[in-house]
């Protein structure tokens, strides 16, 4: 039978933050990709982020299928309410990207 301290040490164990790292990268690139891919499609407006939304939801669900086993509360501070928050760092980048590839593909 675990104890509260035992439960509470097991989530500051460093592989455990380590693997949360590797995660926030995953979301990251795929905010990237997924701005890349809005600016050569050219959408603008609200299709734009719909794509993000769509993206944000496919990365979290692949993340909870392959590496969560079903379980994100077991692995992910939060559960799934952590899984698909996309945080201010990835929707800017999302929107720095997205201008960036649009601006290249469809300005000239």
């Amino acid at each position: 039978m675990s104890t509260a301290a035992e439960t509470a040490a097991q989530l500051i164990y460093p592989p455990n933050i380590k693997y949360n790292s590797a995660l926030t990268s995953v979301k990251f690139l795929a905010s990237c990709f997924a701005g890349a891919v809005a600016g050569i499609l050219g959408l603008t407006n609200w299709t734009g982020f719909a794509l993000f939304l769509v993206s944000t939801l496919f990365t979290s669900l692949c993340i909870n299928v392959i590496n969560c086993h079903g379980h994100p509360a077991k692995y992910i501070p939060g559960g799934w309410t952590g899984l698909l928050n996309p945080g201010t760092d990835n929707a800017s980048t999302f929107v720095l990207v997205w201008t960036l590839f649009y601006g290249i593909v469809h300005v000239y």
